[in-house]
């Protein structure tokens, strides 16, 4: 990810801003970190049959900015599809939030698709089908809980399957990582593409040619190591956009102006991906 850029360019992905803001069907507390609690936040579909999968959604801000709210249209989106959609409120780390990092917001990943599982009867959820949707950081996180699990109990703390836009999974040398990790970590020891194993579950990255902040040869680096590995992976270029689908003529260093026209596609790719999972009934045609 570049040095510089992400306190905007990673700020949201478009596809999830709405003139009104879509209203959660339940609020949950998953963690309390000394005096906060952290939330997650549920969109559930009416009269689907129990129990569901369920996708949980991390927003991007470069593990620095942004709220659990910018993942509330998707997750009403998937909430649409038969799916529960839930966002998730994680730790943010920077000069605004002295004493996190982004081990913090790792750590706060598994804790809730713990969370999530542990309660899944409550909550109608498929413990063997939850997912996960994010993007730029927030996609760092989920591969971040996919693959440094070794610390789950007995409830895994991983996603089921994961689905990737602009996501920053090669951090090498990535300064912007590594002033936020301080002396905790190496940046290098939470890249995701140096750890890739057998095991890990199907994924769909999306991906724009030009992106200039999570760049394609990184990404496309994880994804042969996942083939090679013998894990599902698919990765979708898109043309003449780089970061989260902003057309190659704007900088990517801007606040994201994804092209209308790519981002309808991605979302189609989504829906396609669940569907051949299994998560989504291909008869269900749920608006974008």
């Amino acid at each position: 990810m570049r040095h510089g850029l992400i306190i905007v360019v990673l700020m949201m992905l478009p596809s999830l801003t709405t003139a009104s803001e879509p209203v959660p069907s339940a609020q949950h507390v998953y963690a309390v970190r000394g005096d906060r609690e952290l939330m997650l936040y549920a969109f559930s579909p009416e009269g689907e049959a129990q129990p569901r999968p369920a996708i949980l959604i991390f927003h991007g801000g470069g593990w620095s900015i942004g709220e659990a709210s910018w993942g509330f249209a998707k997750a009403e989106h998937f909430a649409e599809s038969g799916l529960d959609g839930i966002s998730v409120q994680y730790r943010l780390s920077g000069s605004e939030h002295p004493g996190n990092t982004p081990l913090d917001a790792i750590d706060d990943a598994r804790s809730a698709f713990r969370w999530v599982r542990e309660h899944a009867d409550e909550l109608g959820v498929d413990v063997d089908r939850v997912g996960a949707y994010g993007w730029s950081a927030g996609a760092h996180l989920i591969a971040c809980a996919a693959i440094f699990n070794d610390t789950c109990r007995e409830t895994r703390c991983s996603p089921d399957a994961m689905l990737l836009a602009s996501p920053a999974l090669s951090l090498h040398h990535d300064e912007l990582m590594q002033r936020l990790l301080g002396d905790k970590a190496k940046v290098e020891d939470i890249s995701p593409d140096r750890f890739v194993r057998e095991g890990l579950p199907p994924t769909l990255i999306l991906q724009g040619r030009t992106d200039t902040v999570t760049p394609l040869a990184g990404n496309e680096f994880f994804h042969e190591a996942m083939l090679a590995a013998g894990n599902s992976s698919k990765l979708i270029v898109y043309d003449d956009v780089g970061h989260l689908f902003t057309p190659s003529t704007e900088s990517d260093s801007g606040w994201p102006n994804p092209d209308p026209e790519v981002r309808a596609k991605a979302n189609q790719e989504i829906d396609a991906f669940l569907v051949s999972l299994g998560y989504v009934n291909p008869g269900l045609r749920p608006k974008h």
